[in-house]
């Protein structure tokens, strides 16, 4: 399927975001939220409600919690309370991250596929460093990636294409030779201003917005079909 995207130029390194593309991470982070909000003496979200909130990082997920809302104004008095809340975020998620959340099917077969073919494999996402490399661990696929790029490696984060350049520049690959797999329409956007083919995953957390209106070059249903 690689090889239909890149007719003339070979794709010669894969980019993947991580929460809602490789890894349903959310039960990890309900609990964290849920934790951080017992700690504020706020009432818990639940996991339905932060699966909504996922896809644009720590501080947005903290915001949305706090709040209670995911289109938040930014002068919301809750607010005032998130120096007070990061901190307890980060000790609950320390403890949550990588209890609960599981890889989606085809994830692993599909990395080994990849990795045999030759090609090389990063990570571009917006969980900060000290949550990524663990949860990878935990679940066995951190050495299948060259790179790992975060959303606290680089002062801009997705939808921004710096940590995408980032990785290329690091992989040693041209942008033109990526290939960017992502759940979600900022990683769609960071692609396409990264200069890279992009491809989406139906599954992930996009708010509960259609991926395909956000025009990526293809659609797969599981990491695995990258390798057909």
């Amino acid at each position: 399927m690689i090889a239909q995207l890149f007719p003339v130029t070979a794709c010669r390194a894969v980019l993947f975001d991580l929460d809602g593309t490789l890894v349903d991470s959310v039960p990890d982070l309900a609990a964290a939220v849920d934790g951080m909000l017992r700690q504020l003496q706020l009432p818990e979200a639940g996991e339905s409600q932060v699966r909504n909130w996922v896809g644009n990082g720590m501080v947005n997920l903290i915001q949305r919690a706090l709040t209670g809302d995911i289109h938040f104004a930014p002068d919301h008095p809750a607010l005032q309370r998130f120096d007070e809340a990061l901190p307890l975020f980060q000790s609950s998620y320390d403890a949550s991250n990588g209890q609960f959340s599981r890889l989606y099917e085809g994830v692993a077969v599909g990395l080994r596929a990849l990795q045999q073919q030759g090609l090389r494999l990063a990570v571009v996402t917006n969980k900060p460093e000290r949550f990524t490399l663990p949860l990878l661990e935990q679940l066995g696929i951190a050495d299948c990636f060259s790179v790992i790029i975060g959303g606290d490696t680089l002062p801009q984060r997705k939808p921004d294409p710096a940590p995408l350049l980032e990785a290329a520049r690091r992989l040693q690959v041209e942008p033109a030779a990526c290939l960017m797999v992502g759940d979600s329409r900022h990683d769609i956007e960071a692609a396409r201003n990264a200069g890279m083919k992009v491809v989406a995953v139906p599954y992930g957390y996009n708010h509960g917005d259609d991926i395909s209106l956000s025009q990526p070059d293809q659609l797969v249903s599981r990491i695995d079909q990258l390798v057909a």
